[in-house]
C-alpha cells in the first residue's frame, strides 16, 4: 500500500473526540439545568411529562417548552423521589449514569494524555540521544540528492584522472543501460572508493551522481547501527527498497568500515550481534538485487584492511578505485580549482606552490588556499602572494608561531646550533630535500624550532643512499649540540625516534642490511590511517631479533658519526649561521648562502650498509 493512503490512527482519534464534543454541545443547547426544589415545584404544577432516574441524576422532558428548552436535568437529592413523581402522574423510568461516550472517553483520554506527553517530551530527548522515534526506528536515514541538489560534476574534481576514467563507465551505464547489456556485460554491483582521508572520495561519489543525473542516496555507515538489535538490518532493507523504487539511482555509503568491519568468531560474546546482523543484511541485499535495473552501490573507506572479506569478493564490491594523494600535476590541477575563489598576485605560479606541497591531499590543498587568503587579509593586502602560501605551508606543517613562549638565552643558543646542524648537513648532501627555511620560533605543536625541507619533485622510489642521508640529517642537530656544548639535550628526542624508525624499516622491511639479510621481517599492511598503537607483530626468533637490534644501533651510530664529521669540517659556517639565526630568528638560503646546495658537488663517502652489487 502506498504510504500516502495509509490512515493515521491519530487522525481517527481526533475525529472521534470532535464528534463527542459536538454531541455534548448540541445536548447542552436544549437542556435546562434545574435545582431539585425547582423541579419539584414544576412537578406539582404539572409541567413535567416524564423523568428518568439514575443513581445521581434526574433527567426529564417538559410537557411544554420552558424558555425554549424541552429537556431538563437535575441532581437527585431524595431517594424516594420516584413516589412523588408517580403521585403527580409523571411517567417514571430507570437509567444509569454511564453511556457509550463516557465509557470511551474514560479509556481514550488517559491514552491520549500519555501519547502526547511522549510526543512532546520524551521523543525529542530520545532523538537527541540517537535512539530515534518508535515509529521511524526501522526507517532509513538516507538523504536523497538529485542532480540539481548535488551541484557537483567531474569538472569539480581534479587530480584523480584515473579514478574519473574508471567511474565514467558507471555514468555511461546509468545513462544508456541497453548499450552495456547488448553483449551480455553487466556493470559492477558495488564500487569501493579507497584512499587516505581528504582525497575526495565523497566528492567523487557526488560527482558521479551529478554527471549521471540520477537520484543519489547518501548515508554514513555509522547511521545504520543503533542500540536496538535488528534496527540496522531494517534500515538496510528500507534503503534498498527506496532505491528500487527510484531506480536508476546511486547508493553511497560513506565510512563503510563502521558497518563492514571484519567479523570475529568471538564477536557474539561482546555484544556485536547488531553490527553482524546489519552486515549480513547488507551482504544479502548485494546478492539480491539485479544491477541491470540501474542501482549502483558506491562506498568509501580509508581503512580497507579491516573490511570483512565477504564484502570484497566478486559479485559484491567488484571494483576498487584508489584515490591516492595527488602527484605534482594533480596538485596543480586541484590548486587551480581552489585558487579561482581568491585574488592572487599576477606573478603567482601554481607550479611553485605544488612543488612545496608534496604529500598534501585535496582537502589539505583547499585548506592551504584558505590559510593563505587569511594571511593576506591579516596584513591588509589586496592580493595573495607566494609569501602567504609559504607561511600557510609552515602553519599547516609546523603549527602556528608561539612568540609568547619565553626561552632562556642559553636555550635559544642551543636551539640555534641544533637547527643549523640540520640545515648545514642537509645542504651538503645531494640526495636530500633542499632547505627551505630555518627558524627558532617556537611552534604550537611543541617544537622549539624547525628546519623546513621541501622536495622539488615527487619520489616513488627511495634508494639506500637516500635513506642513509635522511638518517644523517635527522641526527645532525643532536651532533651539533654534542660538538658545541659537549653534551646533548632532550630536544633531539623526536629526531632520534624518526631516525630509529628509518633504520628499522631499512632492516626489517626493505632487506637492505647485509648482516640481517635480504628478508622481509615486518610486512607493511595496506592502510591509509597512521598506526598510532605502535604494536608490531613479530614472527621471527629471538636470535634474529637481536641481530635486528644490533644492525639498527650500528646504522644509527654510523649516521651520527658521519653528521659529526661533516659539522666539524664546517664549524665556521655552523657558528656564523647560529649567530645569524639568533639575530633574525628565521633565515632562508638567500639570507645565508652556505645553505644553498650545489647539486653538482660530490657526495661525501658514507658508511656502507650493505656491499655494493654489480648489475
Amino acid at each position: 500500500m502506498n504510504r500516502k493512503h495509509k490512515l493515521n490512527i491519530g487522525y481517527i482519534i481526533f475525529v472521534f473526540i470532535l464528534l463527542g464534543l459536538f454531541q455534548l454541545w448540541l445536548a447542552s443547547r436544549d437542556v435546562a439545568q434545574l435545582s431539585y426544589s425547582d423541579l419539584m415545584r414544576m412537578v406539582d404544577s404539572g409541567k413535567v411529562a416524564s423523568v428518568t432516574i439514575t443513581e445521581s441524576m434526574i433527567q426529564g422532558r417538559f410537557r411544554e417548552p420552558q424558555e425554549g428548552k424541552n429537556l431538563f436535568v437535575s441532581a437527585r437529592v431524595d431517594p424516594d423521589a420516584a413516589a412523588a413523581f408517580e403521585r403527580a402522574s409523571v411517567e417514571v423510568t430507570g437509567g444509569t449514569d454511564s453511556n457509550w461516550l463516557t465509557t470511551i472517553l474514560s479509556w481514550v483520554v488517559p491514552i491520549l494524555f500519555f501519547f502526547f506527553l511522549w510526543s512532546f517530551l520524551f521523543r525529542g530527548f530520545a532523538e537527541r540521544q540517537g535512539m530515534g522515534g518508535l515509529v521511524n526506528i526501522g526507517k532509513s536515514k538516507a538523504k536523497v540528492y538529485v542532480e540539481r541538489q548535488t551541484g557537483v560534476t567531474f569538472a569539480d574534481v581534479a587530480g584523480v584522472d584515473e579514478a574519473k576514467a574508471e567511474l565514467q563507465e558507471i555514468v555511461s551505464f546509468l545513462k544508456d543501460r541497453e548499450k552495456y547489456g547488448r553483449l551480455g556485460a553487466r556493470i559492477p554491483k558495488g564500487i569501493l572508493l579507497v584512499g587516505p582521508p581528504g582525497t575526495g572520495k565523497t566528492l567523487m561519489a557526488r560527482a558521479v551522481a551529478g554527471e549521471a543525473g540520477v537520484p543519489f542516496f547518501s548515508i554514513s555507515g555509522s547511521e545504520f547501527v543503533e542500540m536496538f538489535v535488528g534496527v540496522g538490518a531494517a534500515r538496510v532493507r528500507d534503503l534498498f527498497e527506496q532505491a528500487r523504487q527510484a531506480a536508476p539511482c546511486i547508493i553511497f555509503i560513506d565510512e563503510l568500515d563502521a558497518l563492514g568491519r571484519a567479523r570475529s568468531p568471538f564477536s557474539g560474546l561482546g555484544g556485536g550481534d547488531e553490527k553482524e546482523q546489519t552486515l549480513n543484511q547488507l551482504l544479502s541485499e548485494l546478492d539480491g538485487f539485479d544491477p541491470r535495473i540501474g542501482i549502483v552501490l558506491l562506498a568509501a573507506t580509508n581503512r580497507p584492511e579491516i573490511l570483512d572479506p565477504a564484502l570484497l569478493r566478486a559479485g559484491r564490491f567488484d571494483r576498487q578505485v584508489v584515490l591516492d594523494r595527488p602527484d605534482r600535476r594533480g596538485r596543480e590541477e586541484i590548486l587551480a580549482v581552489h585558487m579561482k575563489k581568491i585574488v592572487t598576485a599576477p606573478d603567482m605560479k601554481i607550479g611553485d606552490i605544488a612543488a612545496i606541497t608534496p604529500g598534501f591531499t585535496g582537502a589539505d590543498l583547499a585548506n592551504l588556499v584558505n590559510e593563505a587568503a587569511i594571511f593576506a587579509t591579516r596584513r591588509n593586502s589586496d592580493e595573495v602572494t607566494m609569501d602567504d602560501f609559504t607561511n600557510a605551508v609552515e602553519r599547516i606543517v609546523a603549527g602556528s608561531e608561539r612568540r609568547s613562549r619565553l626561552l632562556k638565552p642559553e636555550e635559544r643558543e642551543r636551539i640555534a646550533y641544533h637547527e643549523m646542524g640540520h640545515a648545514l648537513v642537509a645542504s651538503a648532501l645531494p640526495k636530500t630535500d633542499p632547505v627551505h627555511k630555518v627558524s627558532i620560533i617556537p611552534r604550537s605543536i611543541g617544537a622549539l624550532g624547525y628546519t623546513l625541507q621541501r622536495p622539488t619533485d615527487d619520489r616513488f622510489l627511495i634508494t639506500t643512499a637516500e635513506l642513509k642521508q635522511r638518517m644523517t640529517v635527522l641526527l645532525a642537530g643532536r651532533a651539533a649540540e654534542d660538538i658545541v656544548f659537549g653534551e646533548i639535550s632532550t630536544g633531539a628526542a623526536d629526531d632520534l625516534a624518526r631516525a630509529t624508525d628509518v633504520a628499522r624499516q631499512i632492516v626489517t622491511r626493505f632487506g637492505m642490511s647485509a648482516k640481517v639479510g635480504q628478508a622481509v621481517l615486518e610486512e607493511q599492511r595496506q592502510q591509509y590511517l597512521e598506526d598510532r598503537i605502535g604494536i608490531r607483530p613479530r614472527d621471527y626468533s629471538e636470535a634474529t631479533a637481536r641481530e635486528v637490534d644490533l644492525a639498527i644501533r650500528e646504522m644509527i651510530d654510523e649516521a651520527y658519526a658521519m653528521a659529526k664529521d661533516m659539522l666539524r669540517g664546517r664549524m665556521a659556517d655552523l657558528k656564523a649561521g647560529a649567530e645569524l639565526l639568533l639575530e633574525r630568528e628565521t633565515i632562508t638560503p638567500a639570507d645565508f648562502p652556505p645553505l644553498q646546495r650545489d647539486d653538482d658537488a660530490e657526495a661525501p663517502e658514507l658508511p656502507a650498509i650493505m656491499p655494493a652489487q654489480a648489475d
